[in-house]
């Protein structure tokens, strides 16, 4: 029986790796400027209409590891992004919010994401993103089956 060498460049996997990267990238440079990485994209999300989380909460809504998430949250304080105050139901835990600064830089920051969408799939009809987000919703609930 013959068997066809393995080509690891023509498999979803690497397209999915390579687009990974170059949107964060992209992301992070476009956003630079307005003091956003793409990176916190998660926690800014998560706090942008007010929210007050704890880190675990951030941590499990990100999907990341704590640590990884003390040292993004370390860095978005430093930036003047976010604030930490005591969790009056847990001395030993902080809620953490967006400042007034990050708020107020939300609407360009996703004004610039919203234009990376649409110049990422330009001749793209509006049938096929559609198809195409029903694709990726596909494989990214088998990805978190396999995650367990």
């Amino acid at each position: 029986m013959t068997r066809t060498p393995w080509n690891p460049m023509a498999t979803p996997g690497h397209y999915f790796s390579r687009i990974a990267r170059a949107l964060a990238r992209i992301g992070d440079a476009r956003l630079r400027d307005l003091g956003f990485a793409t990176a916190q994209l998660p926690v800014l999300t998560a706090l942008k209409e007010g929210a007050r989380l704890s880190q675990t909460e951030l941590a499990r809504w990100s999907k990341v590891e704590q640590p990884t998430m003390a040292q993004l949250l370390a860095r978005m304080e430093r930036d003047g992004l976010i604030h930490r105050e005591p969790d009056p139901a847990d001395r030993r835990s902080s809620l953490v919010s967006l400042t007034d600064a990050a708020r107020a830089r939300l609407p360009a920051g996703r004004a610039i994401l919203e234009q990376g969408n649409s110049e990422m799939t330009r001749g793209l009809s509006a049938q096929e993103v559609e198809t195409l987000m029903r694709l990726l919703r596909h494989v990214l609930a088998n990805i978190e089956t396999m995650e367990g």
